[in-house]
Order: C-alpha cells, then sequence, then structure tokens
C-alpha cells in the first residue's frame, strides 16, 4: 500500500536552507589521504639518524631488508632497499643495535609510519664517526688540510722510511711491490704498534725515529681492518706529528673505503699499500726504456751536431781557396747561368709562337669571309627556292583559271544562243523564262548569238493552250 508523502514542516526547509548556503566541505578517499600524509612526512623528516635494536628482520627474494628498529618503549618499521643495502658493511640480524640514516615516509598501501633506510652501521660506530667528523671540522678549520702544503713527491727517491707492523701484511705488498717494480730502493722498515693502546705512542715514537733517518719519503701504513681497528690513525697527535714533519709523507691506511685522518694531511693518499708503493717508485722497465730512449735521442744529437761541425769547417775551408780557383768557379757559375737563360728563351719563343698560331687559328675562325660566304650560299638557295616557289603558284593559277573557264562556259548562255535560242529580258533587266510572267503589249528586250532586239508581247499562250490548238490543227489536217 502505498504511503502518503508527508508534507515537510517548515523546520526542515529552514535546514534544508542552511546546508546549502553553508560551504561544501573537501571529502578525501583513504588514498588520497594516505598520500597527503606521505608528502608531509617527507617533507618535514627529510633525512634523520636513529638508533635502536633490530627486530623481525626479513629478507625476501627481491633482495630488500625489511625489519622493525625499536627501543624499550617505542617501535618502528623500516625498510631498506636493494640498492642501498647492498653497501651495508654489516650482516644484520635480529637484536643488534644498530645506527641508521634514512628519511621518513609512510607506505600508502597500509597506511603505516615507516624509516626508508639509506644507511646502516652498527651503533657504537655511530660515536667514533661523530668524534673524526669534529676533529676533521677542526684540524680542517686550522689549515693543515690545505693543498698548498702538501708537496710533491721525488721523482726517483733513492731511500724510503717504511712506518708499519713488521709481520703485517701491508709491509709484505709492499716490498713484493718494490722488488718487482724497483729492486735498486733503498727500504728502511720503522717497526711499531698499529692498533691498541699503546699504538698511539709507538706511532709518534716511530714517525721521529723516521724523519731522523732523512729519507726521500716516509710512507706510513696498515692493512684493512674495522673502524675500531684502524682507529689510532684518527688521533690528533699522530695527525699534528705528520703534519710536522718536513719530509714528503704518503698515508695508505687500509682499503680503498677506508679514510683515516693521516690521509687528508699527508701530501699522498694511497688508496692501499700496494697502490702506494706503486705511485712512489717508477716502474723499472719503464725508467730502463727511458733511458735507453734518453740514450738514443744523446747520441742522434751528438750526430747531429758533428755534422753540423763538419759542414761549418768545410765551409771554413771554401772560403781558404785562391783567387784564381774562386774565378774559375765562377766563371764557369757564369755559363751555366747564360746556358740556362739561352735554354729559357728558346723556350719563351717557342710558346710565344704557340700562342701566336693558336690566335691566328681562332681570328680564321672568326673571320666574316666565312660568314659572308655562307649567307651568300643561303641567298642563292633562298632565290632558288623563291623562284620555285612563283612558278609553282603560277601553275596553280593557271590550273585554277582554266577550271574557272570551263565551267563558266558550262553555264554560259552563248552556246545555246547559237542553236536558234534567245534570252528574253524584261525592262528591268530579269530575264523571262515563263509566259505566266508576261503581260500584254509588255516590252521586251531579246537576246541572240550575234545581238540583240526589241519586242512587244501581242498574245500569250500558256503551253495548255497550245497544246489543245496544236492537237486541233493536227485533227483539221488535210488528209
Amino acid at each position: 500500500m502505498p504511503t502518503r508523502p508527508t508534507r515537510p514542516n517548515a523546520s526542515d526547509s529552514s535546514q534544508a536552507q542552511a546546508l546549502r548556503a553553508a560551504p561544501q566541505k573537501e571529502v578525501l578517499t583513504v588514498s588520497q589521504l594516505n598520500r597527503r600524509a606521505r608528502m608531509t612526512i617527507e617533507q618535514r623528516f627529510s633525512q634523520i639518524w636513529v638508533s635502536g635494536e633490530l627486530s623481525s628482520f626479513a629478507r625476501p627474494g627481491s633482495g630488500h631488508w625489511y625489519f622493525t628498529l625499536k627501543d624499550n618503549d617505542a617501535q618502528v618499521r623500516c625498510a631498506m632497499f636493494a640498492n642501498a643495502n647492498r653497501r651495508a658493511r654489516l650482516q644484520p640480524s635480529n637484536g643488534q643495535q644498530v645506527l641508521l640514516r634514512g628519511r621518513v615516509s609512510l607506505y600508502e598501501g597500509r597506511g603505516e609510519f615507516q624509516v626508508i633506510v639509506e644507511h646502516m652501521e652498527p651503533a657504537g660506530e655511530g660515536a667514533l664517526r661523530a668524534a673524526f667528523e669534529a676533529l676533521k671540522r677542526q684540524l680542517d678549520a686550522e689549515g693543515l688540510f690545505e693543498t698548498q702544503r702538501k708537496r710533491a713527491l721525488p721523482e726517483l727517491p733513492r731511500k724510503v722510511a717504511v712506518v708499519t707492523s713488521p709481520t703485517g701484511a701491508a709491509l709484505r705488498d709492499v716490498l713484493s711491490v718494490w722488488q718487482r717494480r724497483f729492486p735498486g730502493l733503498e727500504v728502511i722498515v720503522v717497526p711499531t704498534l698499529v692498533q691498541g693502546a699503546e699504538a698511539e705512542a709507538e706511532i709518534l715514537k716511530a714517525l721521529g725515529r723516521a724523519e731522523a733517518l732523512a729519507p726521500d719519503l716516509i710512507l706510513l701504513t696498515r692493512g684493512g681492518g674495522s673502524m675500531e681497528d684502524l682507529w689510532v690513525f684518527n688521533a690528533e697527535s699522530i695527525t699534528r706529528a705528520l703534519a710536522a714533519i718536513e719530509i714528503p709523507v704518503v698515508s695508505a691506511i687500509g682499503h680503498e673505503i677506508d679514510v683515516a685522518m693521516t690521509d687528508f694531511v699527508a701530501d699522498l693518499r694511497a688508496p692501499t699499500p700496494s697502490a702506494a708503493a706503486e705511485v712512489i717508485v717508477p716502474d723499472g722497465e719503464e725508467l730502463a726504456q727511458w733511458f735507453d730512449g734518453q740514450q738514443r735521442r744523446l747520441l742522434s744529437a751528438t750526430s747531429a751536431r758533428l755534422r753540423e761541425q763538419r759542414l761549418s769547417a768545410e765551409k771554413l775551408a771554401l772560403r781558404l781557396i785562391s783567387p784564381e780557383h774562386y774565378c774559375q768557379q765562377a766563371s764557369q757559375r757564369l755559363d751555366d747561368l747564360n746556358a740556362r737563360l739561352m735554354r729559357l728563351q728558346q723556350s719563351n719563343q717557342l710558346q710565344s709562337h704557340d700562342r701566336l698560331r693558336e690566335m691566328a687559328n681562332r681570328l680564321a675562325l672568326q673571320s666574316p669571309r666565312r660568314l659572308l660566304d655562307g649567307l651568300a650560299a643561303s641567298l642563292a638557295e633562298k632565290n632558288i627556292q623563291l623562284r620555285r616557289t612563283i612558278r609553282r603558284r603560277l601553275e596553280d593559277h593557271q590550273q585554277h583559271l582554266g577550271a574557272t573557264a570551263r565551267m563558266l562556259e558550262s553555264v554560259s548562255p552563248l552556246p545555246t544562243l547559237s542553236r536558234g535560242y534567245a534570252v528574253l529580258r524584261s525592262k528591268s533587266g530579269s530575264v523571262v523564262s515563263q509566259v505566266t510572267a508576261l503581260e500584254l503589249d509588255q516590252d521586251l528586250q531579246g537576246q541572240l548569238q550575234d545581238g540583240s532586239f526589241s519586242a512587244k508581247v501581242t498574245e500569250i499562250k500558256p503551253r495548255d493552250t497550245l497544246n489543245r490548238d496544236g492537237a486541233a490543227d493536227a485533227t483539221q489536217e488535210p488528209s
């Protein structure tokens, strides 16, 4: 059963009007809300450092790392993508204390607050790194890292002092390179500890002993290790001692990715001990080849100098000849020049004759006689053609005239008149050919073969009357 529509009351109408008058509110979808939240968070927290404990670590087949970073009171979801975690220098595991650098974001699909990790290191390294950066800024402000302070290494050192551990792999690598590249180098090993509590004092003493030996160059080196193992080479005392040495110093600490404070203050930083050994000395074979080349160039220059001196001596000897010999040579030279002059004149004459003959031929080709002869021949030919054309035109006109005469003769009344006929004309000159055009007493002009005459019509007989009269006369003709 249909319901009766209710009638709106006054209060409902006023509410509807209020809603229409109020401004429209923006209604977001969940996706739009999460997207705006993500953009706001990323703009506010572009990059952060945060430390905590790893938990719920997962490594799916994509190579990305997903984990939770927590402390005693809170936790946050984290994601470290494959292109970033490849550079990580640790193998993460649950319960490990780490220091992270990254940016805060929001995973829109689930509306989860998360940190996109770009760098991860053990939490202990963070304090060391902060101390490293602080000391680096201090020494840089003092000018210890300026390029103007750095000295060039000797191109061919003869004695090198190596400050390192006598049992370390770095020394073996350096000596192996020098034995192969430059076996004549004098190497003095100044032994010292390279890590541990006593290493700082040992390295300071070793640097002093190395400088006292007055070598051409000092190499401070050790092999790779953790940041804690290499930390002694970030000591302020060692850095300042290295900057005070008057002898060029090369620093080669750890592997290529390791950076120590001594690398900044040394005159040259090498990425590895082996690379430092190759930079310090030249390649013996290349040097021998260079010496051989220099020797060849010296011999070539000496030979050229001797030839030059010999030619100079010969020229001086020529200046000592007698005047008679000099006159003989001058006379011979004059005869030679005279012969060359005669040959040149003959050649010029032949060329002139050839040019004159060529000009004459060209002039003959351009002479007006040939043009006139051609025009005369053309005129004669045109005259013959004109005569032929006139003759042909006359013949055509004669033929046309004969044909016209024959046509006129065929239509002329004279032959008809010669057979006894006459041509009658009225006074107006029109030819009278029928009796119906005649009238009684009409004057006519007659034309015969040999003259004309005048006549008057006295009787008109049409052809029918003439036939009847002729027939009657025939019937009445006597037998």
